[in-house]
């Protein structure tokens, strides 16, 4: 099976990548490298010890799709390309509803004219706005807290009414909890090409010198020592999870979402203070204001993943902190 990944030179992409090879699927790469480096590609090929196509362009470009759709026969696609800054998302909220809806119309549009609907996307647990209750189950109620959820939001809302118009198309919305971590091997992990918008990348920069301290975004939130709870999930782990999507995808024409998380909440202080512990590293960090668009508290109930797809997550926090540090301190 020929599997096409977009944004896989990214952080979960380049993972993905490594977990589809290993599973013997044959892989086709586009990324525009907007934040991710063209090493990735030699790195995933080193981890594996196979080969796939890469292709450097953007998904916004039907032209570049009809392209590559034409030198490839594809089987299916995961589509992870997009802006995912929630921050940066508030601020320029055009940038993120032009790039990420755009590149997946154009997408949808190509797979459709050559005949290939099976498709896993990359969604977020940002869908769920601000839950009114914890953990997460998938049928809650949807809405947003910023521009970046709103564009994973309507671009779910367009997959539900093309398999209504067309159910031929076989779908998995998978829901991103927060990973971090990184492969073991040091290779391939977490590196944004600017200053980090994410916690993890943040605290390895600050352990490493690279940057001076971290700021934490509040402590006066409903949680256990006021900092905001997430679900954090180790990056191996919810890669897997896409194997598991696109077996469920080439058996099945349905559509269904899944949340990728561990079911378990972290506070950013908890976090901060474990990955201080395993790698025996000094990290500053300062409270500040909160940061426009988050929200307390955020977990998942990962049970509706296990039953249908048969994944769950296996990896802990203390491996997410060590192989974060690794593969930092093997690339700086």
């Amino acid at each position: 099976m020929n599997i096409l990944v977009t944004g896989g030179t990214g952080y979960i992409g380049s993972h993905t990548c490594v977990e589809l090879l290993n599973s013997n699927y044959n892989v086709i790469v586009i990324d525009n490298l907007s934040n991710s480096k063209i090493d990735v590609v030699d790195k995933i090929k080193k981890i594996t010890n196979k080969d796939f196509k890469f292709y450097e362009g953007d998904c916004c470009n039907k032209e570049f799709l009809n392209k590559v759709f034409t030198e490839n026969q594809i089987d299916a696609v995961i589509h992870f390309a997009g802006f995912k800054a929630v921050g940066e998302s508030v601020l320029k909220p055009l940038k993120y509803y032009r790039n990420n809806l755009d590149s997946t119309i154009s997408l949808l549009e190509v797979m459709n004219s050559f005949n290939v609907k099976k498709l896993v996307f990359s969604s977020s647990a940002t869908v769920y706005g601000k839950p009114e209750s914890l953990p997460i189950k998938e049928n809650f109620p949807l809405s947003t807290t910023n521009p970046y959820g709103s564009t994973k939001l309507m671009i779910e809302d367009i997959l539900r009414d093309l398999h209504k118009s067309d159910n031929d198309w076989s779908i998995a919305i998978l829901r991103y909890f927060n990973p971090i971590g990184a492969h073991k091997s040091g290779l391939i992990g977490e590196n944004p090409n600017d200053i980090p918008n994410n916690l993890m990348p943040y605290i390895v920069k600050v352990a490493t010198g690279q940057l001076d301290e971290l700021s934490i975004f509040g402590n006066d939130y409903d949680t256990v020592d006021g900092t905001g709870v997430r679900d954090y999930i180790h990056v191996v782990d919810l890669a897997k999870g896409h194997i598991k999507a696109i077996e469920k995808v080439l058996k099945e024409n349905t559509i269904d979402s899944y949340n990728l998380g561990t079911g378990n909440g972290y506070s950013v202080l908890e976090l901060v203070k474990t990955f201080i512990k395993v790698n025996n590293v000094d990290v500053k960090y300062k409270i500040t204001k909160r940061r426009p668009g988050d929200i307390d508290a955020c977990y998942a109930d990962p049970s509706y993943a296990k039953e249908k797809l048969n994944w769950e997550a296996s990896l802990t926090i203390d491996e997410m902190c060590r192989d974060a540090y690794n593969y930092v301190k093997k690339n700086k």
